[in-house]
């Protein structure tokens, strides 16, 4: 299946839109279903270092943050700040900041840490090349949880029938799966290089596009480009 960028409707509906409420149920159920904060989380409790500065991309409602913060799973002093185009949540995590705004323009990424879940795959190779330039020039660690192009988890939505997704939910979920990712495509649309990178990556049964990339020399890791799972 060839990859193909295409307009979610969430994108067009007003934070306090009925279905964009909605929405944010169905997508704490598909992240549950994919347990992609459970993984994010100990991968930052295990790979991050105290006091370090971080940046959670497509923040949205707040959900990982309050996963983050609810279950203790960060080192020291370690803060993240929630980027996305909605206004700040009421269950972001106090001490911590928010960015509104359309990061799909900016000139630099002044944290430690980049995490994404859901987001990379939104966008045309040209941005994820721009940010891969921007993640070169500051980042060491990069995570992200993004849906896995296959046909197979197309038909694994019906799975979901019973749950009652919205008619949103329903058309943006397919809309993701064509948009996202196998083997080792997103770091190399990124422009991460082997040479600077240690990138892990695996694609789960159901459909979870599991990515880390450290920077080499700064953490070592022993590690180079592979398929197997992200310890």
């Amino acid at each position: 299946m060839k990859r193909l960028v295409e307009d979610e409707k969430l994108d067009s509906l007003p934070e306090n839109d009925p279905e964009a409420i909605r929405n944010r149920r169905d997508l704490r159920l598909i992240n549950f279903f994919q347990g992609n904060y459970r993984w994010l989380g100990r991968q930052m409790k295990k790979h991050l270092l105290p006091r370090e500065q971080g940046a959670e991309w497509g923040a949205g409602a707040g959900d990982l943050g309050k996963y983050l913060a609810e279950n203790n799973l960060l080192p020291e002093d370690v803060r993240i700040d929630g980027w996305d185009a909605w206004s700040r949540p009421v269950m972001w995590p106090r001490d911590w900041g928010w960015e509104q705004r359309d990061f799909t323009t900016i000139d630099r990424i002044p944290y430690d840490f980049l995490v994404g879940n859901l987001i990379f795959h939104q966008f045309e190779d040209e941005i994820l090349a721009h940010w891969g330039k921007l993640i070169n020039q500051s980042c060491r660690l990069v995570l992200a949880c993004e849906p896995v192009r296959r046909s197979l988890h197309l038909w694994q939505l019906e799975l979901l029938r019973p749950f009652r997704l919205s008619p949103v939910s329903w058309h943006d979920a397919r809309v993701s799966i064509r948009a996202g990712f196998r083997g080792a495509e997103l770091p190399s649309k990124l422009g991460l290089s082997p040479e600077l990178w240690d990138c892990q990556i695996h694609e789960t049964f159901l459909g979870s596009y599991r990515f880390r990339a450290q920077r080499k020399g700064d953490v070592p890791l022993g590690q180079t480009m592979s398929e197997g799972a992200p310890a």
